[in-house]
């Protein structure tokens, strides 16, 4: 199991570097983390697909909590503040950072490319 041993927000590019006590250090993007909070509000009440988070392109940490030895509760500046973030988490989000966005921006994708069709009805 991975420690995270410090957490540094920057304001100005809205990311996030992780620090992990095996010397790993990693950078999310708020974007990332708010697209993909372990909130039951985004992950869903089952065992569906997570829920699609749209237009968090501006998104910022507010703040960081604490939470035991074990977590952190991110609060973002659209109001969610739900998450926690177990390090165990923070490292997958890390570690498959770049298959997860990739899987977002698909789902992104595909739901514009509904929002936008229009049937077309034929007329006899």
């Amino acid at each position: 199991m991975y420690i995270v041993t410090k957490l540094h927000y920057h304001q100005q590019s809205h990311t996030l570097d992780v620090y992990f006590d095996d010397g790993q250090q990693y950078t999310l993007s708020a974007e990332l983390l708010r697209t993909h909070s372990p909130s039951a509000e985004v992950q869903g009440h089952g065992k569906g697909e997570m829920k699609l988070v749209l237009n968090k392109h501006n998104v910022a940490i507010a703040s960081i909590e604490p939470v035991g030895h074990y977590a952190v509760r991110l609060c973002f500046d659209d109001g969610h503040n739900t998450g926690l973030f177990s390090w165990q988490y923070l490292r997958t989000l890390c570690t498959d950072q770049q298959a997860l966005w990739a899987r977002y921006l698909e789902r992104v994708k595909t739901h514009q490319d509904s929002e936008h069709s229009v049937p077309i009805k034929f007329m006899p």
